[in-house]
């Protein structure tokens, strides 16, 4: 086998290790980036329900008391 051939084959295998390696790291550092991207929108969307409950349970409250007074009134009446 002639020295070109066989430095020929190393650099090919070596190459493709190298390529392999290459293509796996950005594939981690990816795979990374978008695991951080729905975790951030999880959290989002968990903040939004919060405000939603806490805007609902506000409300709720409002109510109530509007109850609370209307029955005052009704008991009044009668």
């Amino acid at each position: 086998m002639s020295e070109a051939i066989y430095i020929t084959t190393l650099a090919i295998f070596f190459g493709t290790i190298f390529m392999i390696v290459l293509i796996r790291s950005q594939t981690s550092i990816k795979k990374a980036q978008l695991q951080a991207q729905n975790e951030e929108s999880y959290r989002a969307i968990a903040e939004r329900a919060v405000a939603a409950q806490e805007e609902t349970a506000a409300a709720l409250a409002d109510l109530k008391t509007r109850i609370i007074a209307i029955e005052k009134v009704l008991k009044e009446v009668e």
